[in-house]
């Protein structure tokens, strides 16, 4: 069996993503995500919310890649056309009076300046010993 492990946004706007690790006045980020940011790595994670006629079903499409050690990806149009991937760290559908929504929690690249691991890894195979 394939698992589709992409949420693709047919039409419609560039989301719009909020900063998750961006420092709110006590110089750490919100408490909750330290869990999934922690690691060699710190990736800037953001939040987005969209809308959607099912949010039921790609939450479940995102459990079950999970369930299978698959990242699964938010596919976009930029502002400019050009189609952009991100992967989803965490999801969660919400009902409100407008209709459906998915909260989708992203990495959006490496935070150079604070991760541990440079982002460019050295060559290994030209070098001499």
């Amino acid at each position: 069996m394939e698992i589709n492990n992409k949420i693709t946004i047919i039409e419609g706007p560039t989301p719009e993503f909020e900063p998750v690790n961006q420092e709110r006045g006590y110089g750490t980020p919100h408490p909750w995500a330290l869990g999934v940011l922690e690691g060699p790595n710190f990736y800037n994670t953001a939040f987005t919310a969209l809308r959607t006629f099912n949010s039921q079903l790609l939450l479940e499409r995102c459990e079950t890649a999970w369930a299978a050690d698959l990242p699964m990806y938010l596919v976009y149009r930029d502002p400019i056309g050009l189609q952009v991937e991100t992967q989803i760290l965490a999801a969660r559908a919400i009902q409100v009076e407008e209709g459906e929504l998915i909260l989708l929690w992203v990495r959006n690249g490496i935070d150079e300046k604070k991760s541990d691991i440079p982002a460019t890894p050295p060559r290994h195979g030209s070098e001499e010993e």
